[in-house]
């Protein structure tokens, strides 16, 4: 700081360097969840892909089940 400043110059530089890291901070932040999001995006296009996969070869590999038979009643026959 040069002597000759005045103090309403030393605190518009202050204001200055504030200003200017918080826009730092801000774009840095914007980057981190945008990176943030695309790799929450990338992860569940993984996922999905996986479980269609799974499903598509849970479902050629097993036949439709088919349903047990229901055993016959048996009828009493009266004892006289």
């Amino acid at each position: 700081m040069k002597s000759n400043d005045s103090p309403s110059r030393v605190s518009a530089d202050e204001r200055f360097k504030r200003v200017q890291k918080q826009r730092t901070e801000a774009s840095q932040a914007m980057a981190e969840y945008h990176a943030a999001a695309r790799a929450e995006d990338a992860k569940t296009a993984r996922l999905r892909a996986l479980r269609l996969a799974r499903d598509a070869a849970a479902s050629s590999a097993a036949p439709a089940p088919v349903p047990a038979a229901t055993k016959a009643k048996k009828t009493r026959s009266s004892r006289a």
